[in-house]
Order: C-alpha cells, then structure tokens, then sequence
C-alpha cells in the first residue's frame, strides 16, 4: 500500500514536535521521509516561549505541509515571562494560520511538582483564547479528565474543536466530550493500554472524531513487526534511504533510526493497531481520519489548507 506513489493512503500528524531540540536537526530527512509514505500534513506543536519562533520558521519553509500550533504546555508554566499571553496572542495575530497547542494539565509524575491552580489558570486562558480565535486546540491530560471535564463543561461547547492529544482517557467519558467538541488524537500510546481497554475505548469514539498522530519524537509504538507484516520491508528502505541522506557518521540519525526516538512515518504502525481494533480496514482508517483532520484544520479564518 505504501510503495504504490498512485494509490498511496494519505495520512495527517494531528500531533507532533518536529522543533524538538532532540530531532530539529533531523527535520528535513524526517519530513521528507514521512511524506514519502503518505503522510502529507504535520501539526507542529510549540510547548513554551522559547520554541514558538522555531515551530513559526518551520511552517515557512513547509508552507503547505506544516501547520504551525503555539501554546504553552503544562511542564513549561513555571518558565513563562510576565508577558507570555501577549506574546501569544500577537503570535495568533502575525501566524493566522496557527491553531492552538499544546496546551493542558497533568496530575502525572512530572505534572505533580507544578501547581495545579497555576496550570489550570494558564490552561483556561489559552482555552479561551482558542474560543474567541475559532481555533482548534490541542490538550495534554494526564490523570486530570475529571478536572479537564469541568472547565470544558464551564466554557463549552468548541464549535472549532479540541482535540484530546494521545488520548488515554476512558470509554465513558467519550459521549460528554464529543458532545462539547472534542476530537480524538490516537499515538503510539494506545497500545500500552490492556488490549481489550484499548478495544473499548477506541470503539466508543465516533468515527467522525477519529485523528491519528506520531507525538514524535515521543511515543514511539511498540515495534511489533508482526503488526507491520508487509510494510516492514518498506520501513526498512525508507530508513535505509535516510541513512544515506544523513549519512552514517551522524550519531544523532542512527540513534534515531534505531528505535529510541519517534518520527512521524511510524503513524503508519499506529494506524494498523487502531484498524485492527476496530475491526476496520486499514485503507478506511487513513481516509476517514485524514478527512477529519483536513475538515478541522481547513475551519478557521486564515487556515493555509483553504
């Protein structure tokens, strides 16, 4: 399916981090790369103050596969400048064809040892600025659905949407966030879930708010090569090209081609997890969250996919 440049499935990264210091070098190989097997969009997610210009630059030189997204994430409040939300606000003003993200909470290890109250305060100003914009917004929860509920019942409905990154939540909560707006974005995570949560879980989702992401350079999925069958020969010549690009004596490359670190060619793995979930065709998955993710980053004023 892959290797066939005509019949080629189309494939969105609804989430990922090409800015990232560990991969940024790497970006055009890894850009290059993905979109060699289909992938044809990228929604580059800034985190803090610091990378914004980064994930801005980007989208220039990728005018037509790059979409640019600012937020400040919850892991980076702590670093934030007096005038960060003027910063972003001017940033929506210069960039219109930004969306919102990453943004959220986290009650995880990490998010634990950052005030709660500040990263809520932080995360409902962005929410808001995401409302009154009509953008898409792209959140991060870890262990605070119950929190991320509340504050999208008080502020909601998201007629622009907001999509619900790497999603882990339960199968229950699933109808009440549709019906506020929510999107969800499914990465290599899912498949450390217990099968048959996963399988609940994904089953609950409408297919009409189904998005697929790499998260790159995190998440790398469980390289099951079972799970990959024929596509693995195709992976192998996808980084054995790479390899050339960079060339061997490039540590950083290897490294990355050795498993440590995600790319956004491995959506690929995470779409046949999720089809074979689901019970789907793999071919339906692509279209169906492709169209999902075209149809969300195509609505708001300034889009660069209009």
């Amino acid at each position: 399916m892959m290797n066939s440049s005509s019949g080629m499935m189309k494939l969105f990264d609804s989430h990922c981090h090409l800015q990232d210091p560990r991969i940024l070098h790497l970006a055009p190989q890894i850009i290059r790369t993905a979109m060699d097997s289909g992938v044809v969009h990228f929604a580059v997610n800034g985190v803090s103050e610091k990378d914004w210009s980064l994930v801005k630059k980007m989208s220039e030189d990728y005018p037509s596969s790059v979409i640019p997204c600012f937020g400040l994430h919850p892991w980076y409040i702590l670093e934030r400048t007096p005038n960060w939300f003027n910063t972003l606000r001017d940033l929506f003003g210069s960039t219109p064809s930004a969306t919102v993200g990453e943004i959220g909470l986290d009650k995880g290890s990490h998010g634990k040892q950052i005030d709660f109250n500040d990263q809520v305060q932080v995360f409902r100003q962005q929410l808001e600025l995401s409302k009154e914009l009509k953008k898409p917004a792209s959140v991060h929860c870890v262990r605070a659905f119950g929190d991320l509920l509340e504050i999208m019942q008080s502020m909601g409905p998201f007629p622009a949407g907001v999509i619900l990154h790497s999603y882990l939540g339960s199968a229950e909560m699933v109808p009440t966030l549709a019906k506020l707006g929510a999107y969800f974005s499914f990465s290599g995570y899912v498949m450390d879930l217990k099968p048959q949560k996963a399988k609940k879980m994904l089953k609950s989702v409408p297919t009409e708010r189904i998005l697929l992401e790499s998260d790159a350079p995190d998440a790398l999925p469980k390289s099951n090569l079972d799970l990959l069958q024929g596509e693995a020969t195709s992976f192998q010549g996808i980084q054995s090209q790479e390899t050339n690009i960079t060339g061997s004596s490039n540590s950083s490359a290897q490294t990355l081609l050795k498993g440590t670190l995600n790319q956004p060619v491995n959506i690929h793995i995470v779409l046949r997890y999720i089809a074979s979930m689901l019970e789907m065709p793999e071919e339906e998955l692509a279209e169906l969250s492709h169209r999902n993710a075209l149809q969300l980053f195509s609505s708001y004023p300034g889009s660069k996919l209009n």
